[in-house]
């Protein structure tokens, strides 16, 4: 079986979870934040459209620096917000379609600067650095709309807000 295989029906519930949770981001709240050393809103809505990419730049790459500029996005609303998610979304997901088993097999880096944080193949960056993260930062985003009193749409069952 090819590594893709089975990583496309978890990167597709998560993907569809995700835009579930997106979907539900209130423009007139993108610059609340829970706590001053907190990302506003806003940030962590686009930085979680924005992780399906990672799996895309690492599947053609051998690093990424953190240190490096990362692209910015013009967001002025929750529809640039989950049109980036489809973007990043669909292309990360064309790139795992077409990646053979010995693409999973390299290594790959996240560096800061010079120094090299970790390495590790390619498949284990995507769950973790890529899946995992997504998964940690879409949940902090539940807790954000949760503190704003917006509904948040269950993951794996109905949420408090679903379950009546």
């Amino acid at each position: 079986m090819n590594i893709s295989d089975s990583l496309l029906p978890e990167f597709d519930i998560e993907m569809e979870n995700t835009r579930k949770v997106l979907a539900q981001v209130p423009e007139d709240k993108f610059a609340w934040k829970p706590h001053e050393k907190s990302f506003t809103l806003q940030k962590l809505a686009v930085h979680v459209a924005t992780l399906p990419a990672w799996l895309t730049t690492t599947m053609k790459t051998e690093y990424l620096d953190v240190k490096a500029p990362f692209p910015q996005f013009p967001i002025t609303n929750r529809k640039d917000i989950l049109d980036l998610f489809e973007m990043s979304a669909a292309e990360a997901r064309k790139t795992l379609t077409g990646a053979s088993n010995e693409d999973f097999g390299k290594p790959w880096s996240l560096k800061s600067g010079e120094a090299v944080v970790f390495t590790m193949p390619k498949v284990a960056v995507i769950r973790s650095f890529m899946m995992n993260h997504l998964i940690h930062h879409r949940a902090q985003l539940g807790v954000y709309l949760r503190l704003n009193d917006v509904t948040v749409p269950g993951m794996y069952g109905p949420s408090a807000d679903e379950d009546k």
